[in-house]
């Protein structure tokens, strides 16, 4: 490494973050600029540990410790070269990834970790702003044409995958704009559009043929795509998402999380939409679920105005530091306070919503709760702790239980798994030249997994149609997040 010892002399420091009683006038990116050289000197903080663990964190087992040393000694081409190696859109993941890489790193057993995503953010950033990023399209092309269906992370990191390897790829979607969960789930704070944006025209110079608001199965038969391609590839997400089946359901102002995040996307980019009006101005929010997404309700919900938010939470307050069951290289189940939680709210933790309560008028009033601990496997309710929440809206944030069914999978005869996933065997479904990848293969997950599902389900597709595949593929451990 560059500076052998500079773990021991130069402590983790992160870009510094826009005020939050500022920040959340608007849906720009909460960090403020930084200079090259914090970046530089976070880099060299990586050690020459040997046996890099950060590789196994990774999903897409970005070689880390490489580009790390490249920044340090201010090579920013190969840096560039390295990273993009193996992660087709750093720029996402630099930004929103919970970074495993970071979890596994050799220097976190005692000390900060390496600021992993903060560096792969800037080196991609700097590549793009210095002109190095520039349209790549493949020498040679080949006859055969390939239909993927859904524009997430997935079907774009296997659409970039197979266009390198000279397919004639067209990508379906069914919105009116490409990206999936990073165009209408992820909020602007966290990943600005115009990034996106960036991303969809370098793949449109690249030979990449982009075709919106068709929904295959409705504006598009199976048999026409059938006919058109040679090959497809499925990557629609796991968009049914869980709800909470208790008593008082039914009544007006309780939505689904991202029912309520994507018409506010909507509204940032200035698109339109046919549902009713969702707003968080002026009312007792109360979120359920704990995680990411219900991270984004807040800080929405904290933009619009409201009145108050609360967070609910099934599972006990995380330690602030690891646990004697959660060793290192393990991802750390440690607290973890979000840009939104920064922004204003109550996390409530170990409670169990028991019923809704509405009004005369059949609207949300409250929420009936009691406390719970994890025992046997299995929660129990501590008794005495039951409560009133006064609330004027509840966005539920519990996940999602699997892919669509109806619609596309019916009519292709897709098999499905015990959990409602497509059924898949080396990314090939049970349908000849049928492929599939992403949270609809895999279930519910992160957007890192997502590109890594996308570039391995290329390969194979590629594979199965040359023979051989000049795409490069990861073996990875059986190590999940």
């Amino acid at each position: 490494m560059g500076n052998i010892d500079g773990f021991m002399k130069i402590g983790r420091d992160l870009p510094k973050t826009r005020d939050p009683k500022e920040r959340i006038k608007d849906y720009k990116e909460f960090y403020v600029p930084h200079s090259e050289e914090l970046t530089k000197k976070q880099a060299s903080r990586c050690m020459d540990c040997g046996v890099p663990f950060c590789h196994k964190g990774c999903p897409l087992g970005n070689i880390i410790p490489d580009f790390n040393d490249a920044v340090h000694n201010d090579d920013w081409n190969r840096a560039t070269d390295l990273l993009l190696e193996t992660n087709n859109f750093p720029e996402f993941t630099g930004r929103i990834c919970p970074a495993p890489c970071e979890g596994a790193c050799v220097l976190g057993i005692n000390k900060p970790p390496v600021a992993i995503e903060h560096i792969e953010k800037s080196i991609i950033e700097k590549a793009f702003e210095s002109g190095k990023i520039q349209p790549s399209p493949p020498i040679k092309r080949k006859l055969s044409s390939v239909a993927v269906i859904g524009s997430g992370p997935a079907g774009l990191a296997a659409a970039d995958q197979l266009n390198k390897a000279g397919y004639q790829v067209t990508v379906f979607e069914r919105d009116e704009k490409i990206g999936g969960l990073l165009r209408f789930g992820i909020p602007d704070f966290k990943l600005e559009k115009w990034i996106v944006e960036r991303r969809v025209n370098l793949l449109i110079a690249e030979g990449i043929t982009f075709k919106t608001n068709i929904e295959v199965g409705v504006d598009l038969s199976i048999s026409d795509l059938k006919n058109q391609f040679a090959a497809i590839l499925l990557s629609t997400g796991a968009t049914i998402p869980r709800d909470i089946d208790i008593s008082g359901r039914n009544l007006k102002g309780i939505h689904f999380a991202m029912d309520f995040l994507t018409q506010q996307n909507k509204r940032v980019s200035e698109l339109g939409f046919d549902q009713e009006d969702l707003f968080a101005t002026d009312k007792n929010v109360i979120v359920i679920g704990g995680g990411d997404t219900g991270s984004d309700c807040i800080g929405t919900s904290n933009r619009q105005g409201a009145k108050s938010v609360t967070q609910f939470e099934l599972l006990g307050k995380p330690g602030i530091s690891r646990g004697i069951r959660n060793p290192w290289p393990e991802w750390p189940l440690v607290l973890r306070t979000s840009s939104s939680h920064e922004e204003g709210v109550d996390r409530t933790w170990s409670v169990l919503t028991k019923s809704f309560i509405g009004d005369e008028n059949g609207n949300i009033s409250g929420l009936k709760t009691v406390k719970v601990v994890w025992e046997n496997g299995k929660f129990d309710e501590i008794p005495d702790t039951e409560k009133i929440y006064p609330c004027d809206l509840v966005l539920i944030a519990v996940g999602f239980v699997h892919t669509q069914k109806e619609g596309l999978l019916d009519q292709l005869n897709i098999n499905l798994d015990e959990k409602g996933n497509v059924k898949a065997e080396n990314y090939k479904t049970n349908v000849d030249k049928v492929f599939t990848a992403g949270d609809m293969r895999r279930g519910q997950s992160l957007v890192v997994w997502a590109i890594q599902e996308g570039r391995e389900a290329a390969r194979a597709l590629d594979k199965s149609l040359s023979g051989k595949s000049s795409l490069a593929s990861k073996e990875r451990s059986s190590y999940e997040l």
